[in-house]
């Protein structure tokens, strides 16, 4: 068992300065009952805390470290740029060479715009398509996380879920009025709340594989309707690909479902851990924002030379080596060898994955929809995650997020997490 007194120590500083004592709700573990631990250092498949203990990662700073931590080539690329500067606040060759990477995988953007967080991307998409349609409405998904957006926070997934607080105070009534929220997967509601409000709605916005509340992937089927039916009705779909975008494939959930949105909103992954966002789409759409259109964005850090150079050097490299197959095979092993274990003991456990990004529930069944995800086992997911990192093994600290896998974890390291996992449940939850 791992001894944390020096996180423990740091984290009751933490709660004088800062609320809760961290700058992301998820971070303080209130969904599993324990105490946040404080990391110092990363490489490969591993984390290491403050007071020198040693974690299995299957967070990967929620999506970027693909290819592990301290990668050397995204390491050098950063180092090489910060000797030439950290900001300059005017356009670099960086931005269009990480433009064109994420053009070559992703065939939906035929343009794009650099922003800081994911946060920016899906509000920019919002903005960019109220002011293109002329319409007001947007439906979303209960369960989708698209950031702390005002127009987003409606019946949101993640950490929102995990605090017990479906919608957010300090969300205006009349703002909050113009977003509705569908369950993820049910096109007879969606299709009746369409047919109300379809003269006013200007976007449809969800995460095609769903990754705040838990890991949840959409069906094609869907997918398609929404397609057929923003187009039929002129309004903007929105993919929220920033946990799933270069996770799932090389061209996110819209390669393996062969559905194009008109705008993706990407992040995480495309500053290789560093802060960045991105989005993108059609031309026509994207000409819309200023300096050539009316629709006002901007950022005196977007496209920040460090985050693209980063960015550039980790898209190369999965374009290079597209190792995505080989995760999922990874992640597949992994949970097989894990769901065995539990029903050796009797324990109702599902799990699914695709590309490097994976998901698992103590459920008789696979959920469909936020819904389903509230319904599975509290007490069972709390007692196996608190276990789990006491011994070493990282797994998202709340049932509404899913986990990651890397390049770098290899056999021997997923051999060492399904004996701890064994010897866990064993000794009983």
């Amino acid at each position: 068992m791992k001894k944390t007194n020096t996180s423990k120590e740091l984290y009751k500083e933490a709660q004088r300065l800062m609320p809760g004592g961290v700058n992301s709700p998820v971070r303080a573990f209130k969904n599993i009952g324990g105490s946040p631990i404080f990391f110092k250092s990363a490489n490969g498949a591993f984390l290491y805390d403050e007071d020198d203990n040693e974690y299995i990662d299957f967070i990967g700073s929620w999506g970027p470290m693909i290819m592990g931590h301290t990668n050397p080539k995204v390491v050098a690329a950063v180092k090489k740029q910060i000797e030439s500067g950290t900001s300059y606040g005017a356009p670099t060759k960086l931005e269009s060479s990480v433009a064109k990477l994420i053009k070559q995988c992703v065939p939906s953007i035929e343009k794009i715009r650099m922003v800081n967080s994911g946060t920016e991307a899906t509000m920019s998409c919002i903005r960019l398509a109220r002011g293109f349609t002329g319409k007001n409405k947007i439906i979303k998904f209960t369960g989708c996380y698209h950031g702390h957006v005002d127009s987003l926070l409606v019946k949101a997934g993640s950490g929102v879920s995990t605090f017990g607080l479906p919608d957010s105070p300090g969300v205006p009534k009349d703002l909050a009025s113009l977003t509705i929220s569908c369950p993820y997967n049910d096109k007879d509601h969606f299709l009746r709340v369409y047919d109300e409000i379809k003269d006013d709605l200007a976007a449809i916005i969800i995460e095609p594989v769903a990754g705040n509340m838990g890991f949840i992937p959409a069906d094609k089927s869907f997918l398609q309707l929404l397609k057929e039916v923003s187009e039929k009705n002129n309004s903007i779909l929105i993919f929220d690909e920033v946990m799933s975008g270069f996770r799932v494939a090389l061209g996110g959930a819209q390669e393996l479902y062969n559905v194009q949105p008109d705008l993706t909103a990407l992040g995480k992954v495309i500053g290789a851990g560093l802060p960045v966002g991105a989005f993108g789409g059609k031309a026509d759409l994207m000409d819309q924002l200023a300096p050539e259109g009316p629709i006002y964005q901007a950022g005196t850090l977007s496209g920040n030379p460090l985050a693209m150079a980063a960015g550039e050097a980790l898209l190369s490299e999965l374009i290079k080596t597209d190792p995505y197959k080989s995760l999922e095979m990874k992640a597949s092993h992994l949970l097989d060898r894990i769901a065995a274990i539990m029903d050796m003991h009797n324990i109702d456990f599902v799990k699914n994955q695709m590309g490097g990004m994976f998901g698992f529930f103590f459920a008789k069944s696979m959920p469909n929809n936020f819904d389903d995800v509230v319904a599975t086992d509290d007490n069972i997911f709390k007692s196996f995650l608190n276990a789990c990192i006491a011994n070493g093994i990282y797994f998202a600290p709340s049932k509404y997020e899913a986990g990651f896998i890397s390049t770098k974890h290899d056999e021997n390291i997923l051999n060492t997490v399904v004996e701890k996992v064994g010897i866990i449940i064993k000794e009983g939850l």
